[in-house]
């Protein structure tokens, strides 16, 4: 069933993808009423409405697709926690984070995307990141490579000895040993900031912007379909343990995602001094 569906037309998922952003998204772009912006757990976790309806069309349309499938989308989880378990299961996943960047989107700023990826048995298959303020459409397809607006991408490899630049989860947000890890960071020859939509901050890589990341965090939502995007377009990932990292969880956290190997093996190295 998966095979023939990969073997398909993937250009309606994205269609999907698009649909459900101009039809949940973008008319309350700049446009949000106060009632419209929630706080999930604290005031630096916010959801709105956009989020909320988004990921219902989503859920909806992909299920169409792919008949047997299950979504896990930000909300759903974060409604009912078991949801999540659904990544360990039998059945194909999508993955789904509605409006990621949502602090960008509600301020109004562009850099906020939708994300989607396809999984099943652990393995991340396909995945679609849509910035649609920015109409930027990335797709990755295991084993047939990255594009942008239907445009190749590749990673590339950072100049010989140059400073690395690397986005990184804050680390006012993290755990003090994942602290000390991701303060690690701060040495000579990296360049390290805090991380905007984590979706955009992976095509960053994808696309040879920006050098590697490092998070400490592993909800699937914000990973799945930007970690298939960098290593279709070339590049690699890896937890602190120097284990692949798992979408259902229990990864040894900070992890990276680089353009090559190289850059990984620096990143990984700099996180474990600070560890």
């Amino acid at each position: 069933m998966i095979d023939d569906f990969l073997a398909g037309d993937l250009t309606e998922v994205e269609a999907a993808v698009r649909a459900a952003a101009a039809a949940e998204i973008m008319p309350r772009y700049r446009q949000l009423a106060a009632h419209e912006i929630l706080e999930k757990n604290g005031p630096h976790d916010l959801v709105t409405t956009a989020d909320r309806l988004a990921e219902e069309h989503l859920t909806a349309s992909l299920s169409r697709l792919l008949p047997g499938s299950v979504v896990v989308g930000e909300e759903a989880v974060h409604a009912d926690a078991k949801v999540y378990e659904a990544l360990g299961g039998e059945a194909p996943v999508w993955i789904v984070d509605p409006v990621d960047g949502t602090r960008q989107f509600v301020r109004g700023e562009p850099a906020f995307c939708t994300l989607v990826a396809l999984a099943h048995h652990g393995e991340l298959l396909a995945s679609w990141t849509y910035a649609a303020a920015l109409d930027e459409m990335a797709v990755a397809v295991r084993g047939r490579g990255a594009t942008l607006n239907g445009d190749p991408i590749r990673s590339g490899s950072p100049a010989p000895g140059a400073v690395l630049h690397v986005a990184m989860s804050h680390p006012d947000y993290t755990t003090d040993e994942q602290k000390r890890a991701l303060l690690g960071l701060k040495t000579e020859g990296i360049d390290a900031r805090p991380c905007g939509s984590a979706g955009l901050e992976y095509l960053a890589v994808a696309r040879g912007d920006v050098d590697a990341l490092a998070f400490n965090w592993e909800y699937a939502w914000d990973h799945a379909a930007g970690l298939l995007l960098v290593t279709e377009a070339g590049g690699v990932q890896s937890t602190l343990s120097g284990a692949p990292f798992r979408i259902a969880g229990g990864n040894d956290l900070p992890f990276t995602a680089a353009r090559d190997r190289a850059t990984a093996d620096r990143v990984l190295a700099a996180l474990r001094a600070g560890a």
